[in-house]
């Protein structure tokens, strides 16, 4: 896939009329927004645009709305939200390409931002339908993606758009690549993946695709019982994917036969159940888990392991916690890699979702390079997937 795309720095905006998808997808309680983050990263990109005397069209969607106008899905409260940190009035319209939208867009001014209503209240916008996608160009004259987070769908307002229009990358996106394209093209050495999370199958394709490029793979998360069952550990109830035990044997051949490190855990916090309302914790040799009891972190002796490999890192790729994080007893494997990670002068790049969650609750967000602002996306572009929402762009 070509990182190298075109920006808004590269096509002239004054004048213009521009359609920008951003990920406006923000958590709300009771109408009002619980965390601005996505709000904040599509900034630069819309300041940029109004800078530069362009007119300011902006979507996205918010929650599943499933295709039709669900009022707890408008995308109100973005609007109000936008206004207080662009400082300017920002109007959201009433509909996505009806009457309203299209009169707010025919009477725009230079400089002025308005905000489509949530576009999946039409269900044609999943289907990527290409006569809505025509409609909702038709509204602009230059078509901007800065929303990372949903670039690996192919839907009507992420690519269906780019069919009409000449098509760039905002800043956001651009970051992304630049970050993310530049460690799996280049990376520094030595560089260490470390993946976690639930499950093998989730990771089957960022594994395969790492083994050519890493030193060092760490896995943790319950995943790693699946690999530990398979190399003829006893692993209790922990969980595992029984169907995936020869393919765990073969990336562990394939990392052998590309001579890199593939780490496995060698000790475990076990306990009864995943939810904390056991209350008994105890470290357990990861071959032989008891029966009854199932791994919920990894143990100290491998928190020492993965951190000794972490620290002479270049590039660090993270991409899932180490075990049950909401749990405070059972989240200090994840603890132990995150502080490691920020002591390291490393390039460090956190993939969203839990692990993106847990570097934020831990604190130690701003001491990472780069956290990624798509899980779904994020994976995807480690496995080396080409992503709909980018490979639409115009190349450099």
């Amino acid at each position: 896939m070509n990182y190298n795309k075109k920006t808004v720095r590269d096509i002239d905006v004054a004048g213009k009329k521009v359609l920008v998808r951003c990920d406006f997808n923000v958590p709300l309680k009771d109408g009002v927004i619980t965390d601005t983050k996505r709000i904040d990263a599509a900034l630069p990109t819309i300041e940029y645009l109004v800078n530069h005397n362009a007119k300011v069209i902006l979507c996205s969607h918010l929650g599943r709305p499933k295709g039709e106008f669900k009022p707890e899905f408008s995308l109100k409260p973005v609007a109000d939200e936008l206004k207080r940190k662009l400082g300017q009035n920002v109007i959201l319209a009433k509909d996505v390409i009806g009457p309203d939208a299209k009169a707010l867009c025919a009477s725009l001014k230079l400089g002025q931002v308005i905000l489509l209503e949530n576009v999946r209240f039409h269900k044609e916008e999943t289907k990527n339908d290409m006569e809505f996608a025509k409609e909702l160009a038709s509204l602009a004259d230059i078509y901007v993606n800065d929303a990372f987070g949903t670039a690996h769908r192919a839907h009507a307002s992420t690519e269906g758009v780019s069919h009409f229009l000449p098509s760039v990358a905002g800043f956001l996106i651009e970051k992304e690549l630049k970050i993310m394209g530049g460690a799996l093209e280049n990376p520094q050495r030595p560089f260490v993946a470390i993946l976690g999370g639930a499950k093998v199958s989730d990771k089957i394709g960022v594994i395969t695709n790492l083994i050519s490029k890493v030193d060092t793979i760490i896995i943790g998360g319950a995943m790693a019982y699946t690999f530990i069952k398979a190399t003829g550990g006893n692993i209790g109830s922990s969980l595992v994917e029984d169907d995936k035990l020869d393919l765990a044997r073969d990336l562990i051949k394939k990392a052998a036969d590309a001579k890199i490190n593939f780490l496995l855990p060698d000790d475990n916090i076990i306990g009864k159940d995943a939810d904390g309302t056991a209350g008994e914790y105890k470290v357990s040799d990861s071959n032989s888990v008891p029966d009854g009891w199932m791994g919920l972190d990894i143990g100290p002796k491998t928190q020492d392991k993965f951190t000794a490999a972490i620290k002479g890192a270049k590039t660090i790729v993270w991409n899932g916690p180490m075990g049950v994080c909401e749990v405070d007893e059972t989240a200090k494997g994840t603890l132990a890699l995150a502080s490691a990670i920020a002591e390291t002068d490393a390039v460090s790049i956190v993939g969203g979702g839990d692990s993106a969650a847990a570097v934020e609750k831990l604190g130690y967000a701003d001491k990472m390079t780069h956290i990624s602002t798509g899980g779904g996306a994020s994976l995807e572009f480690l496995e080396g997937l080409e992503l709909p929402g980018i490979a639409c762009l115009m190349d450099k």
